[in-house]
Parts: structure tokens; C-alpha cells; sequence
């Protein structure tokens, strides 16, 4: 990773140094996120391009056929660092872990920075559903000037364990909005087909995920949600007056498809914006700065 993907207060930070800087000055980490520079939540076009980068801490390395394509975390941290280093990109979503490696490095200065809160239901595990708060809490994002949560609410109407994960989503909700900051609900209804996972991405079940997601916490104030592009956007998306960003999903298919269908969701009025992680950071032809400059064209105006 060249120098100029870090900042200025840290230029000779490399990803070879993390670990000793984790073992001599792990101070270093309270004090760089009591320094970072930030930035308001959105600017003047009211849009966000969020890049996600969550999926390790769930177990879920796999990109297309490549089931450890994420597993380097090396790798991983340069394809971030361009990423966001690309105008456009309002800012990075992940775990602690990732965040407190990409705050050192000095990617994050003036970057919305959005804590993933809860990854204990892990990819293939017979408690995938079991929707655990794992990493960061409320109050932790608030002390050490994140942007907003994100929480992954599966809900499953043959698993009496979905009443837990509505009720920690619920109480994240609330919290965060005691601080001001966002809350990012994302929230699929699931069922289990063949002892596997499988979220429900048809128009109706998306619709009835987003009436829950939008009465979980005391108020709805800083509530955004996080929702997959499925078939009659224009009728899903009529469910709700909270704020949308849409996530890329796990690549499939020609991205062309792909950039096409974001181009087309984001012209409706609660869309206002995406958060991708595996399609950008993990293209087919290996060009990450190209795969997240089309994107913020895309959100911000200019390819559309």
C-alpha cells in the first residue's frame, strides 16, 4: 500500500506495521479515533456511497466461485484503502477489527464511518439466524465518533429466536438515537430450505421486512434502512418514508447487469444511495478504482 492512502498525521503507517503497533501502542488506536476528522453524514445531493466491508466477521469469505476470496487480510485492506481513496465514496462500513486497521492506515480522515453491530449469526451455522450483537454497541460508536450502526435483522416466522434479534435491533435503535447517530436496519424475512439460510427477496416479503424494520426503537428519527434491489422497486420502495441505501449483494452475472439495476433503483425518492462491498472491492477484471468510480457516478450524478 503506497503512502498516499494514508493521511497526513500517520504517512509511514503500512499494513506491515499494524501488528506491531497493536502490540507496542495499542493506545494509538483510542487516540486516532479521538482525532479523526469527520464530516456531516450527508452533503448536499443527500446521497451516500457506503463501501461494506462486514462480511469477514460473519465467516462469509466467499466472492463468486473463490469461497476464500476474502480471506487475505492484506489483500483486503489495499482493495479498501483505493476504494475509498475514489471521490465519491462518502465512507466505509465494517467491524471493529477492520475499521480500527483502516484508522490506522489514515483512510478514514473526513470518511463516514458506520460500526456493524451484531455478527454472531455466522454463514453455514446451524445459529445463522441467531442475530447476535457481537461486535460494536451504541455506546461504543457514540465514544469513539462513528457515524451511525448497521444490524442485520433476519426474520424468520418459524424460528421463535427472531423475537430476541427484533428486540436487541430494537434497543440498538433507540440507543443510537439517543446519541444522534444513524441506525442502519437491514432486514430480510428468511426460512431455512434444506438446512440452509435462505433470505426471501421476493416484492411481498421484502415489503413486510421493511414494515418491521421501520417500527423497531422509541422513535424513527435517525432510522435508515438497508434493503436488497428486487423485482418492483418502485412498489417496494412505496412502503416507507425512511431512508434507503441498497446493497450490492454478492456478485452474479455481468456487473453490467448490475450497474444497470442500481441506475435504475436509485431514481426512486427514499433511495439515496448504496452500500457495496464484495461487487466493487472484488470485480471481475480485478480494477477496483473503475468498479467504485461507476458506482458514484451512479449515486452522485454523471453516468446516469
Amino acid at each position: 500500500m503506497s503512502t498516499s492512502q494514508t493521511s497526513q498525521t500517520s504517512p509511514s503507517v503500512s499494513v506491515a506495521d499494524l501488528t506491531e503497533i497493536r502490540v507496542r501502542e495499542p493506545h494509538r488506536i483510542a487516540h486516532a479515533w479521538a482525532n479523526r476528522r469527520r464530516r456531516e453524514l450527508v452533503g448536499p445531493d443527500g446521497r451516500l456511497l457506503i463501501v461494506a466491508a462486514d462480511h469477514p466477521a460473519r465467516g462469509s469469505l466467499g466472492v463468486r466461485d473463490d469461497p476464500v476470496a476474502m480471506a487475505s487480510r492484506s489483500d483486503l485492506l489495499g482493495r479498501l484503502a483505493t476504494a475509498v481513496a475514489c471521490p465519491g465514496v462518502d465512507g466505509v462500513l465494517g467491524t471493529p477489527d477492520v475499521l480500527d486497521d483502516l484508522l490506522l492506515l489514515g483512510v478514514l480522515e473526513g470518511k463516514v464511518v458506520i460500526g456493524s453491530m451484531n455478527r454472531g449469526g455466522l454463514q453455514g451455522s446451524s445459529f445463522e439466524l441467531d442475530d447476535r450483537f457481537t461486535a460494536y454497541r451504541a455506546r461504543d460508536i457514540a465514544a469513539a465518533g462513528l457515524d451511525g450502526g448497521k444490524m442485520l435483522t433476519r426474520i424468520d416466522l418459524d424460528d421463535p429466536g427472531t423475537v430476541a434479534t427484533l428486540e436487541a435491533s430494537a434497543a440498538a435503535v433507540s440507543e443510537l438515537a439517543e446519541h444522534g447517530l444513524m441506525a442502519m436496519v437491514e432486514p430480510f424475512l428468511s426460512t431455512r430450505r434444506d438446512g440452509r439460510v435462505t433470505n426471501l427477496l421476493d416484492p411481498e416479503s421484502t415489503i413486510r421486512s421493511i414494515h418491521i424494520a421501520s417500527g423497531l426503537g422509541a422513535t424513527s428519527a435517525h432510522t435508515w434502512l438497508k434493503l436488497p434491489v428486487v423485482d418492483d422497486l418502485a412498489r417496494v420502495m412505496d412502503a416507507t418514508t425512511l431512508p434507503t441505501l441498497l446493497l450490492g449483494g454478492d456478485p452474479q452475472g455481468d456487473p453490467k447487469d448490475t450497474y444497470a439495476s442500481w441506475g435504475r433503483a436509485l431514481d426512486l425518492p427514499a433511495v439515496r444511495g448504496l452500500v457495496v462491498g464484495r461487487a466493487l472491492l472484488y470485480p471481475p477484471d480485478g480494477d477496483v478504482a473503475a468498479a467504485v468510480d461507476i458506482a458514484a457516478q451512479l449515486v452522485h450524478g454523471g453516468a446516469r
